[in-house]
């Protein structure tokens, strides 16, 4: 699993009949601390999360499990939406 930051939507008027419908944000992988890290990344959202939220992000065939589309070319899948992060020490 991934935390991530919501930074932005993706809009595609063409794509893959099986992602018709589904909403794509881009989103940034982040530290417990929300300090940036790593690369941007396409996910299929499955909770309606917005920008600037903190999600968590799995990938793989847990993403395609998640979002219910277990033949279709998808990597990414938001499956949560983080209210707070605790690091003890």
């Amino acid at each position: 699993m991934i935390l991530a930051k919501v930074v932005g939507t993706v809009v595609a008027t063409r794509k893959d009949e099986r992602l018709v419908s589904h909403k794509l944000l881009l989103a940034r992988a982040i530290d417990p601390a929300g300090k940036f890290e790593g690369n941007h990344l396409v996910a299929v959202d499955t909770v309606d999360a917005g920008i600037g939220e903190t999600v968590l992000i799995v990938s793989g065939s847990s993403a395609r499990m998640a979002a219910g589309l277990k033949d279709a070319p998808v990597d990414a899948a938001i499956v949560g939406v983080i209210d707070q992060i605790h690091v003890q020490g």
